[in-house]
């Protein structure tokens, strides 16, 4: 099995396990990149972020995905893969989280069962995912943890457009008419992280005006911990949003230093 950086190589299932072990010997571990469907500037963020860890790069797709993206920022290593391939008998076993009430807890849990079984497939020493489904990464951080699997978890920030529309499948699939009203998510986001120097009722009360005056009516508007737990007083939380726009679910978040404000941290 030959192996050349920077090609974006494919690797079976089968075959890619025996290259993680075989790159660990030589003293490179793997970093996985574990991306969805339709590859876009986001997914280049993760895989820029991932080679910036001295690591051979290995990213998981689904099968059929357009492999350009992934020769252009010089992937390692290519994993294809499509459920029935991953659970032939089909899926009998579920990772479950912590349901926080916010998004759907059954599609939470299919995606963390996925990712677990990417990681215990790929056996990486690191692990790169995004800051945009900020639940998600979460839930794999609490797996990762809770199951002492061994491996590291690096939490990349949201892309976002030049009108700060987070750069999503979901985001891109709304109407044209509708846009402006996806675009109010990260405006109320924005704005409500501005205001966090003065706790979280002011940051939920003009993150809610943003909204209202766009017409959004938000499904969660929510300030929690890093943990997703209860927000603290002072120090840093969440602040996350989900909505329909369109006929489309949106979800969006953003950090806080809430109590503190941002013109009141050091540099």
């Amino acid at each position: 099995m030959s192996f050349e950086s920077g090609q974006a190589r494919e690797f079976s299932l089968e075959q890619v396990g025996v290259l993680s072990r075989a790159m660990r010997k030589t003293g490179r571990p793997v970093v996985l990149v574990p991306l969805g469907r339709g590859l876009h500037a986001g997914h280049a963020a993760l895989i820029r972020a991932a080679r910036r860890i001295p690591r051979a790069v290995v990213v998981a797709a689904y099968s059929g995905t357009d492999r350009q993206l992934l020769v252009d920022e010089q992937v390692d290593a290519v994993v294809p893969y499509t459920q029935d391939e991953l659970w032939p008998r089909g899926l009998r076993t579920l990772v479950q989280p912590v349901d926080h009430y916010l998004e759907p807890v059954d599609a939470v849990a299919m995606q963390l069962t996925l990712e677990v079984t990417l990681l215990n497939l790929v056996g990486p020493s690191d692990v790169v995912v995004g800051e945009k489904d900020y639940e998600q990464m979460r839930a794999l951080q609490a797996a990762i943890t809770d199951l002492h699997l061994p491996v590291r978890l690096h939490g990349v920030p949201t892309v976002r457009m030049p009108d700060g529309l987070a750069l999503s499948l979901r985001n891109t699939s709304v109407e044209e008419s509708a846009r402006e009203q996806a675009l109010a998510l990260s405006a109320a986001l924005t704005a409500g992280a501005h205001a966090a120097e003065h706790g979280a009722d002011a940051v939920l009360e003009v993150a809610r005006s943003v909204l209202s005056d766009a017409h959004v009516t938000p499904d969660y508007l929510e300030i929690r911990g890093l943990d997703l737990g209860d927000a603290p007083e002072t120090g840093d939380a969440r602040l996350l949003v989900s909505a329909e726009v369109g006929g489309v679910r949106l979800t969006d978040n953003v950090g806080l230093p809430l109590g503190i404000g941002f013109r009141n941290i050091e540099g």
